[in-house]
């Protein structure tokens, strides 16, 4: 129930920060009857200061409904850099 109550306010800022170039890509963790057990976002903030602040304001943190969360550094691949031009 919390994760709907949120889902607006979620998406709305999830796009735009999408749009920014924040927000990678994300979606739901399955299992293997395909039911939700998590989800994952990959973002691109230049520090942890501006990450932390992402999470200060996603309605998901604020609401509880992302309770277990675990950060990962990651690193892109340089696709203009391994593909042939």
């Amino acid at each position: 129930m919390r994760r709907l109550d949120a889902r607006a306010e979620h998406i709305k800022g999830i796009s735009q920060l999408k749009v920014e170039g924040r927000i990678l890509d994300g979606g739901a963790l399955l299992d293997d009857s395909g039911r939700m057990i998590g989800s994952v976002v990959l973002c691109d903030f230049p520090d942890r200061a501006a990450l932390d602040a992402y999470l200060a304001s996603e309605p998901y943190m604020r609401k509880q409904v992302w309770s277990d969360v675990k950060i990962l550094t990651f690193r892109r691949v340089d696709w203009d850099a391994v593909e042939p031009k």
